[in-house]
C-alpha cells in the first residue's frame, strides 16, 4: 500500500465516523472545535487557515515595529491575544500560531525569539518572564505514522503560573502546567508538571531545589543595599 492510499484510508474512516454522529443526531464539531478540546483534527481547515493568516499579519505588522513605537506594539499584542493584562512587553520577533488562544497577565516580558504554538489554549499568569528563544508548544502529532501523515495533529493546553522565570532557550511542551513562583533554568526541555515554590532544570527539567526563606532574606537584603546606594 502506497502512502497516497494509506492516507486516504484514514480519511475514509474519519468520514464514516462523522457520519455516524450525524445518523444518530449528534452535531458534528468543527476542526476548530476538535483542535481546541485535544481531539485529532485537520489543521488545513479554511477556519484555522483563516485565524492562522490574521496572526501572520499581526505578528508580522509587530515584528517590523521600531523601539519608538511602543504604544503601537501593545496595541498590535492586545488585538493578537485573546486577553492582555497590564504591562506587556515582547522583543520582536515574535511568533504564534494563532494568537487568539493565549491569555497573559499583568506585568509580561518575553525576550527575543519567542515561539507560542497555541493550537490549545496558553494561559500565562502575571509577572513572568522568559528568556531569549523560549518555545511554549502545544501542539503534537500522532506516533503512528500512517495518522500522522494523513496531516492529522492534535494539542494539549500549557499553564504558567505567577511570578514565573524561565530561561533562554527553554522548551514547554504541550500538557505542561509550570507552578507560581518557580525558576526554570536555561536550555531546559519541560515535559512533566513543575511544582510551586522550586527551581527546575535540565532536559528532561526536573526539580533541582525547593526555592526557601533563606533564598528570599538574601535577595531582600541585596534589594536593601541597592536602595540605600
Amino acid at each position: 500500500m502506497d502512502d497516497h492510499t494509506r492516507a486516504v484510508t484514514v480519511h475514509e474512516r474519519i468520514f464514516l465516523q462523522r457520519l455516524k454522529c450525524i445518523h444518530i443526531g449528534e452535531p458534528a464539531m468543527t476542526e476548530k472545535e476538535r483542535m481546541l478540546r485535544g481531539e485529532l483534527y485537520a489543521a488545513q481547515d479554511e477556519e484555522l487557515k483563516r485565524d492562522s493568516l490574521r496572526a501572520r499579519r499581526l505578528t508580522r505588522l509587530f515584528n517590523e515595529t521600531t523601539e519608538e513605537e511602543p504604544e503601537y506594539r501593545t496595541e498590535l499584542l492586545t488585538e493578537l491575544f485573546q486577553s492582555t493584562g497590564e504591562h506587556i512587553s515582547i522583543e520582536p520577533p515574535f511568533r504564534c500560531d494563532y494568537g487568539c488562544h493565549i491569555r497573559i497577565g499583568d506585568d509580561f516580558y518575553a525576550n527575543y525569539d519567542c515561539i507560542i504554538i497555541d493550537v490549545c489554549d496558553v494561559a500565562i499568569g502575571d509577572h513572568v518572564f522568559l528568556g531569549p528563544r523560549v518555545g511554549i508548544y502545544t501542539a503534537a502529532h500522532p506516533i503512528d505514522a500512517e495518522v500522522r501523515d494523513a496531516n492529522l495533529e492534535y494539542g494539549e493546553p500549557i499553564t504558567i503560573g505567577n511570578s514565573v522565570w524561565i530561561g533562554a532557550n527553554t522548551v514547554i511542551n504541550p500538557g505542561v502546567t509550570v507552578g507560581n513562583n518557580v525558576v526554570i533554568g536555561s536550555g531546559s526541555v519541560v515535559t512533566n508538571n513543575i511544582p510551586n515554590d522550586v527551581i527546575a532544570v535540565g532536559n528532561p527539567c526536573r526539580v533541582l531545589r525547593a526555592i526557601t526563606p533563606e533564598d528570599k532574606e538574601y535577595w531582600e537584603e541585596k534589594q536593601r543595599e541597592y536602595m540605600e546606594d
